[in-house]
């Protein structure tokens, strides 16, 4: 299969680095034109700069912004007012005892993880619907099955992310736009190696044996028994994004490891 995106534009949110710098890129690889998100120009000049190195024929642009404000929002859709790709990857994620998290911190998992990706769809859906050709895509997570306890704000915002992401697919019915979500296991992603490397420390571990004790502790279900690479989940995307996935819409699509115990 030969993935061709060319004369497409896409805009990935929170994409300077982690799974969504590799959405970016992969999407620069098959033509796309991308333009790469986050919250500071540094970061996104830094990224850019990093896609038309590793893509010596990509089409990239930069806009700082921070998707998870109405402000924010604006800036980018002045900056950016058609796509014809949408992939809302911008999100955080922190472990924290439920009894800890503040209304505060709910509402600005809300305001990160889900928020921000329905201000952008409706802003973009409707053209797209017009122009009868669109992707757009939430990256949620495996927790929004499995509900982390460690982190339970963060389940429930991926949760929401398939509620929003179903219900857009059906405004679609008919036309040549899709909406679904997919659904990364736990991945190596900066954030997260930041996060083992905690866990190494407080463990006297070395990162490779810490990041294999994490799995087997917290995800013993998983079928591959690692961390997938972005790589990994940013291939499930850029065919989500593709003409050719075109009969797959409303759907919520998982690049997990196996660690979902379902056959559906």
């Amino acid at each position: 299969m030969n993935i061709d995106l060319s004369g497409k534009t896409a805009l990935v949110t929170g994409s300077t680095s982690g799974i969504g710098f590799a959405i970016a890129k992969g999407l620069a690889e098959c033509g796309a034109e991308v333009v790469v998100n986050g919250r500071t120009q540094a970061n996104v000049d830094k990224a850019r700069t990093a896609i038309t190195k590793a893509v010596p024929k990509a089409k990239a642009a930069g806009i700082a912004a921070d998707v998870s404000t109405a402000k924010g929002h604006e800036q980018l859709l002045a900056a950016m007012p058609e796509v014809d790709i949408l992939v809302n990857n911008a999100g955080i994620f922190e472990p924290k005892d439920f009894f800890d998290i503040s209304d505060e911190e709910w509402r600005r998992f809300f305001d990160v993880n889900v928020l921000s990706g329905v201000r952008l769809s409706r802003a973009y859906l409707k053209d797209m619907l017009q122009r009868n050709w669109g992707r757009i895509v939430f990256i949620s997570s495996e927790s929004a099955l499995h509900i982390p306890p460690e982190m339970i704000h963060y389940g429930v915002s991926k949760t929401a992310q398939l509620g929003v992401s179903r219900g857009l697919a059906e405004l679609t019915a008919g036309t040549g736009v899709t909406v679904n979500a997919v659904l990364p296991g736990p991945t190596l992603s900066e954030g997260v190696e930041e996060f083992v490397a905690a866990l190494a420390k407080q463990s006297g571990q070395n990162a490779e044996t810490a990041a294999a004790s994490f799995i087997k502790q917290h995800r013993p279900t998983s079928l591959i028994q690692r961390f997938a690479t972005v790589e990994e989940v940013a291939n499930m995307v850029v065919y989500v994004c593709s003409k050719e996935a075109s009969a797959t819409n409303g759907a919520a699509l998982r690049v997990d490891g196996g660690v979902v115990r379902t056959i559906a």
